[in-house]
């Protein structure tokens, strides 16, 4: 894919691995629009990362299908187009299963599960015009589970499972379909504040370049599942 002027649509953008991706994708000369649920916040994302004719800040809670749609009306006025997008915006509540909420557990399949449904949906039509990328964001927990991981696992392996199934659907219309499964990533992700003792793990911007890597990569050839883990977890 020629990336030149192409435009990225990420969800989750406003800080980890969506606001990392979108400076890779900016510096490899694409226009980039970055979600979040709160405007100011993302906004103010979007304007720390330069030339705003490249960059925007849409709102849009992936749980709502409505805010997705306007989100994509959005970018299609301010760039007239969509031709990768990322579906990234994601939580986790870790506990018992016993001892988990219906609200815990409804957060994680609402946004993590259906949120990449929604945005799927709602930029289908634009990816079939562009013949483009749909990439979602699981985890290794999409494929291993562990102790009080139960709503977690199960939002994960759902993504992992319904990007399987989408990529055999859209592939008819060249549009590619990939899910990235990282392992641990310095990211703020469970209110976690990341520090220099985050050195060992995967950093937001690695997962950038291994998005770049899949747009440039030759069209015959599709990495549809994409394992990804820090190469030395025992340094933490």
């Amino acid at each position: 894919m020629d990336l030149k002027n192409k435009v990225a649509y990420i969800t989750g953008g406003s800080k980890g691995i969506g606001l990392g991706t979108a400076k890779v994708l900016l510096d490899a000369g694409m226009r980039v629009a970055i979600s979040g649920r709160k405007l100011e916040e993302i906004q103010k994302a979007a304007a720390g990362l330069g030339d705003n004719s490249r960059i925007i800040g849409v709102q849009s809670d992936v749980r709502n299908f409505v805010d997705e749609q306007t989100a994509v009306e959005q970018i299609l006025d301010a760039f007239g187009q969509i031709d990768v997008v990322l579906a990234n915006a994601g939580l986790g509540n870790f506990a018992s299963v016993d001892e988990m909420t219906l609200d815990e557990w409804n957060q994680m399949i609402d946004t993590n599960l259906t949120g990449a449904f929604h945005t799927l949906k709602a930029t289908v039509d634009e990816l079939k015009k562009s013949e483009g990328y749909y990439i979602t964001l699981a985890s290794l927990a999409g494929t291993n589970f562990f102790e009080n991981g139960a709503g977690y696992n199960a939002s994960k392996f759902g993504v992992v499972g319904f990007t399987q199934a989408a990529m055999l659907d859209l592939r008819k219309y060249n549009i590619k379909v990939s899910t990235i499964m990282p392992g641990s990533v310095a990211t703020n992700f469970n209110n976690h504040v990341p520090s220099d003792k985050d050195a060992w793990k995967i950093q937001p911007e690695d997962i950038g370049e291994l998005v770049l890597d899949l747009l440039k990569m030759n069209p015959r050839t599709l990495p549809s599942k994409i394992e990804v883990r820090p190469t030395r977890p025992d340094l933490k």
